[in-house]
């Protein structure tokens, strides 16, 4: 086992988070495996930990200048494995429409596919306003999703598929707006 120091110093580390969020997604999808009150609280106990790196991560980037060429890379791929894989996860176990999820896993490869066009050109075309929505309405979406059963009287699912489909609004949405920012660049 790690010394309890090891562990705070990568954790606070911000290539560290990012690949916390990597190895969270293998243990989500165990978890969702084997469906049950108890696991699925787990796994999206596991998945709100991760999405919050999300944000950590960045944040420690700037604050203790320790932006990286691994953390630009790996952070949005980071974000991609954990939603894709969580997406995945709860499409194979029926609580969510495929096409939903092939929509929106679509646009996340499609824009990766668009910024890599675009940083060959050495050009940026950083996530936009929408994107960021896009991101939170996908975990919020996500978190009570996976959590599935109802706890309190709370029908948590029903509430995961309303903040899907504004997630999915708001995929479209960014996507489109990625496409006609990335013709603009390609013209300038």
């Amino acid at each position: 086992m790690f010394p309890i120091g090891q562990v705070k110093r990568i954790l606070s580390h911000p290539n560290g988070l990012t690949l916390f969020r990597v190895a969270a997604s293998p243990i989500i999808v165990v978890l969702l495996l084997f469906p049950s009150r108890l696991t699925t609280f787990l796994a999206a106990l596991f998945f709100s930990a991760a999405a919050i790196t999300d944000f950590l991560d960045g944040f420690f980037a700037r604050q203790k200048g320790l932006v990286s060429n691994f953390g630009k890379v790996m952070d949005p791929i980071a974000d991609k494995v954990l939603v894709s894989t969580s997406f995945i996860m709860l499409t194979a176990l029926g609580w969510i429409p495929a096409w939903m999820v092939c929509i929106i896993i679509g646009r996340e490869i499609s824009v990766t596919g668009l910024r890599n066009i675009i940083a060959q050109r050495c050009q940026d075309l950083s996530a936009s306003s929408l994107g960021k929505y896009k991101t939170g309405f996908q975990i919020a979406a996500i978190i009570p999703l996976t959590l599935h059963f109802p706890y309190f009287g709370i029908d948590f699912h029903a509430i995961g598929i309303l903040f899907l489909w504004v997630a999915l609004l708001l995929t479209i949405w960014s996507g489109a707006d990625y496409f006609i920012r990335f013709r603009s660049l390609l013209r300038a």
